[in-house]
């Protein structure tokens, strides 16, 4: 192989086209899924302006569809507990959003269960911090009016070759907090967009033994802006106070704003629940899971600080699982909690009821 064919093949791993077929959906294009045969062009409601809706319309001679995931689906009523396909011609691109992920609206007329190729296309979105509102169509016998869209191959959304993006350690320095005396922000870059990541070490923490670790997502309203919507400023705060009680440890702070739907999301979210919803039902109405965050960055951050054991700082059981799929030992369980309010208490009172988390919720009421 010459080096120029060397040098380009370099530039064109699963991970980039991943990172590429990402990029072009948050610009408002189509991206074209590939599985075998078949091309499936899609594009996301949430990004693309009406007017190209309106020429995806004309290019798929109206064989195009809104995929509408299970949540979504079962808030419309349609309660099969599958992503379903409905038909889109004829509908405007403000019905198409109205169909997709606005409260109160009405059951399509007619639809269908979604294929599997269809389903895929809602990764890509999550992967792009978009809602799932996809448009899509099958354009395998007319994939040439397609022909400048990026491409990529549906198994490179489904699984491993993201998971596996391997991170570094770029920097590592103290940096003096208040109540806490010094600690160390270890920064660390890898995954998709290569983002940044942190690693607060607070105290000493011994490497020999299970060492007290708190995985903290973050939370731009609640850790930065003292929001009143949630405990987690408070949980942020306190998780670092226990580490230090405990003679130290690490916090892991996860860009996964939104329980890992991005901040535009959560804000729509926010809005949903002003209506009366809570936070699982409004996520829902946009199409959402319940939690779409991943631990795969965590598991890379402890195992490049040489952490194998942990004591973790949680209520959430899918941290510890997500942990320990990854390889993690996790030896013992703390709870973390916050000041429990007027504005907070359903928010934490769904946490417990619906999504699991381990929290004696009317106990803490009642302390307050």
């Amino acid at each position: 192989m010459s080096a120029t064919r060397d040098f380009a093949f370099q530039f064109s791993t699963p991970a980039i086209e991943v990172e590429r077929a990402v990029s072009e959906l948050r610009y408002g294009r189509p991206v074209i899924l590939k599985e075998r045969a078949r091309h499936l062009a899609a594009v996301s409601l949430d990004c693309v302006a009406p007017s190209l809706y309106d020429q995806f319309a004309l290019a798929t001679q109206d064989s195009h569809a809104l995929l509408l995931t299970a949540p979504r689906a079962s808030r419309l009523g349609l309660g099969h507990g599958r992503d379903m396909l409905a038909p889109l011609a004829g509908v405007s691109f403000e019905g198409a959003s109205r169909l997709a992920y606005a409260m109160g609206a009405d059951q399509p007329q007619s639809y269908q269960p979604a294929d599997k190729l269809a389903s895929v296309s809602s990764e890509l979105a999550r992967l792009a911090l978009l809602l799932p509102a996809m448009v899509v169509a099958d354009v395998t016998h007319s994939a040439d009016r397609f022909s400048g869209c990026c491409s990529i191959e549906a198994s490179q959304l489904r699984g491993a070759d993201i998971a596996r993006q391997r991170f570094d350690k770029i920097a590592r320095t103290r940096v003096p907090l208040a109540g806490l005396g010094q600690a160390e922000f270890v920064v660390f870059r890898g995954g998709l967009a290569q983002k940044d990541q942190v690693a607060i070490i607070v105290g000493q923490p011994d490497l020999t033994k299970a060492v007290p670790v708190r995985v903290h997502s973050s939370c731009m309203t609640g850790d930065l802006c003292g929001s009143l919507k949630c405990d987690c400023g408070d949980q942020l705060r306190n998780g670092l106070s226990l580490l230090k009680q405990a003679g130290g440890g690490v916090l892991l702070y996860l860009d996964q704003e939104g329980r890992g739907t991005g901040i535009g999301a959560k804000m729509r979210a926010y809005g949903y629940q002003h209506l009366g919803l809570d936070t699982i039902d409004a996520d829902a109405e946009l199409g959402l899971g319940e939690d779409h965050r991943r631990y795969e960055a965590a598991i890379a951050m402890l195992q490049l600080l040489d952490i194998q054991r942990v004591a973790v700082y949680t209520n959430n059981p899918t941290k510890i699982a997500g942990l320990r799929a990854g390889g993690i030992e996790v030896e013992a369980r703390a709870p973390v909690t916050g000041l429990v309010t007027a504005e907070n208490q359903n928010y934490l009172r769904t946490k417990t009821l619906r999504a699991g988390h381990m929290m004696d919720l009317e106990t803490l009421v009642a302390a307050e």
